[in-house]
């Protein structure tokens, strides 16, 4: 998944399917996600907030930006993390990290 949007923007919100290895959704009724942003090159997280869980069984959710999450033009790399009902942790996607792009507007 490659998600570029503008500098400033918030609007569309990211929105993603939590699949397992064999690419089946997860099911995530009960659990709590978080989205974790980075600059390429960077150890701190430009974001770090709740998303909303759209479809539990689905897995899909969904986050909607505020101005401070795009007001870096860079590039990021992206991660959710699930915490299950017995507290068991596991990110998506496990095998790779997703880029976000925040470029520059025209004026």
């Amino acid at each position: 998944m490659a998600f570029t949007i503008k500098k400033g923007d918030t609007s569309p919100s990211i929105q993603s399917t939590l699949k397992d290895a064999s690419g089946t959704a997860v099911d995530i009724a009960g659990a709590t996600v978080k989205i974790h942003m980075k600059a390429v090159g960077s150890s701190v997280l430009k974001v770090d907030q709740t998303m909303t869980i759209v479809n539990a069984s689905g897995g899909i959710v969904k986050y909607d930006w505020t101005a401070p999450d795009t007001d870096t033009v860079g590039t990021y790399y992206v991660e959710f993390e699930v915490t299950y009902f017995d507290n068991t942790i596991e990110t998506f996607p496990n095998n790779q990290n997703l880029t976000i792009s925040v470029v520059r507007e025209l004026n």
